[in-house]
């Protein structure tokens, strides 16, 4: 058995290797470390559409109730829905069962703490350990001590009355496409963005256990583009299977990533002084022209490792209030404790409604820059020394050199593979493209 938990969770192929065992243990083992040993603790459980969902909560389930613990499951509901849920019910901890926007045969479990964050890896090690080395769990209670499953009906109404309570605008006169992605916002996102008055139009919202993120959502907009400019649309947004990412595309049917919302959102609150020391949280991979376009605002942006929890950790350590990535995973830790695709086409919305200015305006405010991305094929030994070869540093520092602050060099080593990815970016993408080839061939050489 390799490494359980990932950046996000434990994933694999569900019932080959995310399996019914496994999610017992996961749900045993979690338990019995997340509450403490507290009795009568309580755990919020959701999943998002996939087939495999319902075996991966029995046995969760299972697991959960053999500590004493009670489960509240909360049906299909978005992954940052259970974040919130975790708060609002007082519980002990919540789970979500989901791979995101992975194809449909893949599962995830992920966990998170009383207070709706993600868990600390220290904590998910311990889970590990446990589950890795065989340990038990010293915990048989019975009769009146075994755990209760509770079904909870209306989770969604909650979670949809949290999210319009963090605007102050409605959207009536407005065009919305929406994307489901035949995933977990198929209920709550129409319910939503129909109550703040909101002409919608949606696709993909017809989950039947195996079409989730099947060339829709925000991993593939094609679809939402069209629909917004054959409808004539205001704005679509699309979401990837369990909602904690989102995708804009604007009413001429262009792309406006998570970048750009970064700049909208983030000058918006610079405005209004509500932006904690005027920073935003972005990754390494973030555009430089999201830099360019805040620092034009008065706004600095800082960067961390790819990753959501790497952004999340950025922003509680510092107490700032917006992060995320290029991706769509977007954080308003004023309102959320994890990225919220829904939420975060909500704080959007809004401001296109009290700026009065089209989706393609705001974007326009950040100009993005090509990026062109190589991998090369490395000694897994050695693909950390890249920094240590002198040839190699000295090609960095000359290619740095001739984008002369109009440009950067980004180098990654891959954490599964063998591999370096080479990412340049700056305003010529032929030249980008030789020029990452040639860094690319050369760090090959170096470190086969």
């Amino acid at each position: 058995m390799g490494k359980l938990f990932g950046t996000d969770g434990v994933r694999g192929i569900a019932n080959t290797e995310l399996t019914a065992d496994l999610a017992y243990k996961l749900g045993r083992i979690g338990a019995y470390i997340l509450t403490n040993g507290k009795k009568k603790a309580k755990i919020v459980i959701g999943k998002d559409t996939r087939i495999s969902g319902d075996m991966l909560e029995a046995a969760l389930v299972a697991g959960i109730l053999s500590t004493g613990t009670d489960c509240l499951c909360v049906g299909v509901v978005p992954t940052p829905a259970v974040s919130y849920l975790t708060r609002h019910y007082n519980a002990d901890a919540g789970v979500v069962i989901s791979a995101s926007h992975n194809p449909v045969e893949y599962n995830g479990i992920k966990f998170f703490s009383k207070d709706g964050f993600k868990l600390p890896d220290d904590v998910e090690e311990e889970i590990e350990d446990m589950i890795k080395n065989n340990k038990e769990v010293d915990v048989h209670p019975f009769g009146k001590d075994l755990g209760r499953k509770i079904e909870i009906d209306d989770a969604i109404k909650q979670y949809a009355s949290f999210l319009k309570g963090t605007i102050d605008v409605d959207f009536r006169g407005m065009k919305i496409a929406v994307d489901c992605a035949n995933g977990a916002s198929y209920v709550a996102a129409p319910s939503v963005l129909s109550a703040l008055g909101a002409e919608i139009k949606i696709i993909h919202h017809k989950p039947d256990g195996l079409n989730i993120n099947l060339n829709c959502g925000s991993t593939h907009p094609e679809e939402m583009q069209q629909l917004v400019t054959d409808w004539g649309a205001d704005v679509g947004v699309a979401f990837d299977g369990d909602a904690d990412r989102l995708i804009v595309v604007d009413e001429k049917g262009q792309i406006v990533d998570g970048d750009k919302i970064l700049t909208i959102c983030g000058t918006h609150l610079k405005e209004k002084g509500k932006l904690k020391k005027d920073t935003v949280v972005a990754t390494v991979m973030s555009n430089m022209g999201l830099e360019k376009a805040l620092a034009k605002e008065g706004c600095k942006v800082e960067k961390t490792k790819v990753g959501d929890r790497y952004v999340l950790e950025k922003m509680r350590e510092e107490g700032y209030v917006l992060g995320g990535e290029q991706s769509g995973h977007i954080i308003f830790l004023e309102h959320n404790t994890t990225g919220d695709g829904l939420l975060s086409a909500l704080q959007l919305l809004s401001v296109v409604k009290e700026r009065k200015q089209s989706v393609s305006k705001l974007a326009s405010a950040m100009t993005t820059y090509p990026q062109v991305l190589v991998n090369a094929k490395v000694s897994n030994a050695k693909k950390l020394k890249y920094m240590e070869d002198l040839v190699i540093a000295s090609e960095i520092e000359k290619l740095e050199k001739i984008m002369d602050g109009e440009g950067r060099v980004l180098i990654r080593p891959s954490g599964t593979e063998p591999l370096v990815r080479v990412m340049l970016e700056g305003k010529d993408k032929s030249q980008l493209k030789t020029l990452s080839e040639e860094l690319a061939n050369i760090i090959e050489e170096r470190l086969a």
